[in-house]
């Protein structure tokens, strides 16, 4: 998982770049003229920069069809006459006079919303807000830096692509509705492979996919560790090389989260039904000569820790944090909560402390907890206390101040074929543009899904949360939607695991519960797989 991923900025709803409405309004330009004076960016955030056309009226102007006649006031479009710019922007705004790059750093604090209104007021900010160069730092600011570069790296070498077209990867990215898989493994191959399993960890630190434990036949664990370096070959298929160190003790069902090049894993089940509440760290590593090393070491974490889970959640906010929620502890029963671990700079010890929020999500197991930049994480489905499957999503902020969880309502009847997001044992991750990839799970009927899904609340803020303004169907319509799968075919899969790259372009699935003999579980036919996939966001450049 990115952990220094940028905060998405939570502001109106998204645009559609080319066909849809956008806010423009009289209070946008005055702001921005205010704004102009002032160097400092702390202080433009104290004035509002960050909540622009939010509380004031508003007018609405289609792109298509703004060179029409607009029943309201609108500004100046590029094709007015050089009397009305002066008119508008010489007269009464100094912004007009600002040096471009006083204009740029201006932008770059601006939602994407105000950056395209503010293009159409001439031709002047038309070409410095279409700038290449701008949209590149727009994409690190909403993307993360890491992301960024991993993109630039990846087409290093491509000399069609020496200048990527910044806007237009920005704009495919917050339209995505496609992606092409690619098999990266072949079980007739003399390679050594890791064995089919499910319930385990897979995590991409260091350059390297990491895989640990997880169930197999006959309700067994598996303690074996694996990795295989990535590069810069994304698709190529991947020489797997075992690790052996011991310990972890098998489990599966067990979490385990990336900082920097360090894991933390943390709980799972062993094949005994024991639940265990140990925290370790994992320090990864690659090397040209000796290949990739792996050295696990046991947390310390003082006399307060979680209760004893298998099949939770979690994931790592704010560089030095993980965030565990729900499971299964002794007895079968379901948890319902909410536990952050917050680890020493050089990961020698941590603390623990519990999150006691008024609204918390219902307990639950084999659900998926994801962040989203920031404090913010995300979680979504699993099986709840009476074995019904859920869909229901829930934010979580964590800050130093409080942390709350809060429930997003949505209706399935409002979402084309929305009536299949229920899920348990699915993948959910954070992929390029801040967005929630979903894949796979199964159902109340352990009918198992091959089906992905982008969830996007980057629209959404706490403060906006509430029941009568989420029942809006426009916003329901860009919260969910369901993405084309290209190239391979992967089989339907549950509790399988999955894990992006640096570029958040990526993404690597490994094994899972699937139907077929693969491995048999059971008499019905319910299988193990051993197989690693490719999932690539189609991004045409």
């Amino acid at each position: 998982m990115r952990t220094n991923m940028a905060k998405p900025f939570l502001g109106p709803p998204p645009i559609s770049f080319l066909d849809a409405e956008f806010t423009i309004s009289n209070w946008t330009i005055h702001h921005l003229t205010v704004m102009s004076n002032d160097q400092s960016k702390e202080k433009m955030k104290r004035k509002g920069a960050f909540s622009l056309a939010m509380n004031k009226t508003q007018e609405k102007l289609t792109i298509q069809s703004y060179h029409q006649k607009q029943k309201h006031t609108t500004f100046p479009m590029a094709e007015t006459s050089s009397t009305a710019r002066t008119s508008n922007f010489n007269n009464g705004s100094p912004i007009a006079n600002l040096a471009p790059d006083h204009l740029f750093t201006i932008l770059l604090l601006l939602p994407i919303e105000s950056i395209l209104s503010f293009a159409m007021t001439c031709k002047k900010f038309r070409y410095l807000a279409s700038c290449n160069s701008l949209w590149e730092s727009i994409c690190r600011r909403d993307w993360g830096p890491t992301a960024v570069d991993a993109l630039k790296s990846s087409f290093h070498g491509d000399e069609d692509h020496q200048l990527l077209p910044w806007i237009r990867l920005y704009k495919q990215v917050s339209q995505l509705d496609s992606v092409c898989c690619y098999k990266l493994s072949d079980p007739d191959s003399d390679l050594l492979l890791p064995s089919p399993r499910a319930s385990h960890s897979l995590n991409f630190v260091s350059g390297c996919l990491v895989l640990f434990g997880g169930g197999c036949e006959g309700g067994r664990h598996v303690d074996d560790t694996w990795a295989a370096y990535i590069g810069d070959n994304s698709r190529r298929m991947l020489k797997w090389q075992k690790i052996h160190s011991g310990i972890p003790s098998g489990r599966f069902g067990h979490t385990c989260v990336a900082i920097d090049n360090y894991l933390v894993l943390f709980g799972g089940i062993n094949d005994r039904g024991n639940r265990h509440s140990d925290t370790w760290v994992g320090q990864v590593a690659f090397h040209e000569n000796v290949g990739i090393s792996l050295s696990w070491r046991l947390l310390d974490v003082g006399s307060i820790a979680p209760a004893p889970r298998g099949a939770h959640a979690a994931c790592c906010i704010s560089n030095r944090k993980m965030v565990i929620h729900g499971g299964i502890g002794w007895n079968g029963v379901r948890l319902g909560d909410t536990w952050v671990l917050e680890l020493s700079e050089n990961l020698c010890f941590g603390t623990w402390h519990e999150i006691v929020s008024h609204s918390s999500p219902p307990a639950r197991s084999g659900h998926s907890l994801t962040c989203i930049g920031g404090t913010r994480t995300i979680l979504f489905g699993g099986r709840g206390l009476g074995y019904d499957v859920l869909n229901d999503i829930w934010l979580l902020d964590v800050s130093e101040d409080y942390s709350k969880w809060v429930e997003i309502f949505y209706e399935l009847q409002s979402i084309p074929a929305g009536v299949s997001l229920p899920r348990v044992g699915h993948s959910a991750t954070c992929i390029l543009g801040g967005r929630l990839l979903i894949h796979g799970g199964e159902d109340s009927q352990r009918h198992r899904k091959d089906d992905f899904w982008v969830l996007d609340i980057s629209a959404i803020s706490l403060e906006r949360m509430q029941p009568a303004r989420l029942s809006s169907k426009r916003l329901l319509a860009n919260m969910w939607r369901r993405v084309k799968a290209k190239g391979y075919k992967p089989k339907s899969r549950s509790f399988h695991r999955a894990s992006v790259d640096n570029s958040g372009r990526y993404l690597y699935v490994y094994g899972g519960m699937v139907d077929g003999a693969v491995q048999p579980a059971e008499s019905s036919g319910l299988g193990f797989d051993g197989e690693l996939f490719l999932v690539e966001l189609v991004l045409q450049l």
